[in-house]
């Protein structure tokens, strides 16, 4: 009650919270990019800019029961590739973010989303074939994942909003289910948190957001435990179309918020 009093945030409030964070759980063992659906929410109630230094321990929270969960079905040789484009693309998103306001950060990233979104669904399509993880060695490969790289960690940064890239790069890659929620796990989980110090640099993250986090994070346990249930489930095409429809979704709410 003192945390929402803090914060001025109604009943209602911290109840639309809560769901928030259960999505968020649900993400990271079930569908990824789903929780650009939470990072609306946290912007709607909260104020925008403040809403990302708030989200990110949850989500930290949720990239850590997601790397206990997949943990065996991480794709490495992907990941060494992606992780210095996507440092260059935090940085980015931190210069960003020193000057832009939440309008900019909400249309430019829900039109990088919607773009993304597009791109792989022609991709998929024009395919005749499903490619391999070990595409990355390529000369294209690296490109792609440089090019998506610098995308996920800008995204990220600003907005919390890389899920949805990087979930169109690994289906882009032709990742399956087990390795593409592996892979994405301990991406999330070491991009997340080396944005930390950022964060608490430009004053997202501090006492009062932790206290609220510490609310937060009960709620993405049963999320995780959920999709961990739903993930065996849900077969590999459907698993792609939720991917996709949730990265649209996130991406048509953060231009019209």
């Amino acid at each position: 009650m003192d945390t929402m009093m803090l914060w001025g945030i109604s009943g209602w409030g911290f109840v639309a919270l809560a769901l928030a964070a259960l999505l968020v759980g649900f993400s990271k063992t079930a569908v990824s990019g789903a929780n650009t659906v939470s990072l609306a929410v946290f912007a709607a109630v909260l104020p925008a800019r403040a809403s990302t230094g708030v989200l990110l321990p949850v989500l930290i929270a949720g990239d850590v029961l997601a790397v206990l969960t997949y943990r065996r079905h991480a794709h490495w040789p992907t990941l060494w590739r992606l992780f210095p484009a996507v440092a260059a693309g935090v940085v980015a998103g931190t210069v960003f973010l020193m000057w832009a306001d939440d309008a900019v950060v909400r249309t430019s990233i829900g039109a990088i989303l919607l773009l993304m979104a597009g791109v792989t669904v022609w991709r998929r399509r024009a395919a005749e074939a499903e490619r391999a993880p070990d595409e990355v060695v390529t000369r294209a490969g690296r490109i792609k994942a440089r090019s998506y790289g610098v995308l996920g960690g800008f995204t990220t940064m600003v907005a919390n909003a890389g899920g949805p890239v990087m979930s169109m790069y690994l289906l882009s890659a032709g990742f399956r289910k087990l390795g593409f929620l592996g892979t994405s796990a301990f991406f999330f989980l070491i991009v997340n948190v080396s944005k930390v110090p950022f964060s608490v640099g430009l004053g997202l993250i501090d006492g009062r957001s932790l206290l609220l986090d510490a609310a937060l994070v009960l709620f993405v346990v049963p999320g995780a435990l959920i999709g961990k249930w739903a993930v065996n489930r849900i077969n590999q095409r459907l698993f792609e179309q939720l991917v996709i429809a949730a990265t649209v979704v996130g991406g048509v709410q953060l231009l019209l918020t």
